[in-house]
């Protein structure tokens, strides 16, 4: 079980790392549209889009990705704490 605890969080962290590297390469123009864009845009977009359709961006900053790292962060946390209540 304990085995389990560690991959979700693992994947959870690879994950939040893929995101703010999907992030950071708005800021690099033509970023996005090589392969690794390409292949961030389609793990990373589909967790983003209801963000994007909850949260309005504020003037031209769009939030909604801090947002959704914040969520990634209390998901593992709450994975932290159920392991240590169940172990």
């Amino acid at each position: 079980m304990g085995l389990l605890f560690y991959y979700l969080t693992k994947l959870i962290t690879y994950y939040s790392y893929a995101l703010v590297i999907y992030i950071l390469m708005s800021w690099f123009p033509n970023a996005r549209g090589t392969a690794i864009g390409k292949f961030l845009a389609k793990i990373c977009e589909p967790y983003l889009e209801p963000f994007r359709r909850i949260i309005p961006p504020i003037g031209m900053i769009d939030i909604s990705p801090i947002v959704a790292l914040l969520v990634l962060n209390f998901a593992s946390s709450g994975l932290a704490q159920v392991y240590t209540w169940v172990a």
